[in-house]
């Protein structure tokens, strides 16, 4: 009889709501062990409670993936439990008002900046340092992007500033990870529904300052890209993709 080949482990940030929890969904339903994390502990407890009652592994983990210290108490968890990451979905991100620059609070300048690409950066980097030692060596980190990592919209300074770092981040992840078995992808979404995106629907001002619904798509689009990637051997890999509502304003926008 063969061995049972060993469960893997997934970190999903940003895990309680959201692309986010489908992710998270998915990825159990695929026999992943997956870690929960986000700033609100009720709901990552809740999933992880329906998970195990369907005899699926999840870990919930209150994290604040802009302060170094609650990355280090979550990652310091996973090698408590699992020993070894396999997969980082580094999902947890926030937005800004789309008001114009000279009108936009520095807090929230710097509270995008410290969730969308700070806390993007400890938790990579964190799961860089797990994935380096663990035994064998390597992983998988895929970065929610955005499509405002290739274009903006109107007065989202903050929000596209954030998402074109993600970027450098995946990249050279991409590049130092190589000595380690370790690689990074980037998956830039476009109008997936969610509690957060469905104002969308009634109306988003578009680059010629006209305000217009758009179209979305399920968020399940999002979660079949993560588990396509994250099934592909380390020595494969999609080092950019872009999942997004087809008729949305973005190829030809503005």
């Amino acid at each position: 009889m063969s061995a049972t080949p060993p469960r893997k482990i997934a970190l999903v940030t940003g895990a309680g709501s959201g692309i986010g929890r489908t992710v998270a969904l998915a990825l159990l339903s695929d026999g992943w062990a997956v870690v929960l994390a986000g700033r609100r502990a009720e709901p990552l407890q809740t999933l992880a409670a329906e998970a195990e009652a369907r005899g699926q592994t999840a870990l919930a983990v209150p994290t604040d993936v802009t302060r170094p210290e609650s990355v280090q108490g979550l990652f310091d968890a996973i090698d408590s439990r699992f020993g070894r990451l396999d997969l980082l979905f580094n999902n947890a991100g926030v937005n800004a008002p789309a008001v114009p620059m000279d009108e936009l609070p520095l807090d929230t300048w710097f509270n995008v900046l410290n969730t969308n690409v700070t806390g993007v950066f400890l938790c990579a980097r964190a799961a860089f340092g797990l994935m380096r030692r663990q035994v064998p060596q390597g992983g998988r980190i895929i970065n929610n992007g955005s499509i405002s990592a290739q274009t903006p919209r109107p007065f989202t300074a903050p929000y596209t500033a954030s998402k074109h770092a993600v970027s450098g981040i995946t990249k050279s992840l991409a590049l130092d990870g190589r000595a380690y078995n370790i690689v990074a992808s980037q998956i830039d979404i476009g109008n997936a529904l969610t509690e957060l995106s469905e104002r969308m629907t009634r109306g988003v001002l578009q680059a010629n300052g006209t305000v217009a619904p758009e179209p979305m798509m399920d968020a399940q689009h999002v979660a079949d890209a993560v588990r396509h990637i994250a099934a592909m051997p380390l020595g494969a890999n999609v080092l950019n993709m872009t999942v997004m509502a087809s008729a949305m304003p973005f190829v030809g926008r503005g």
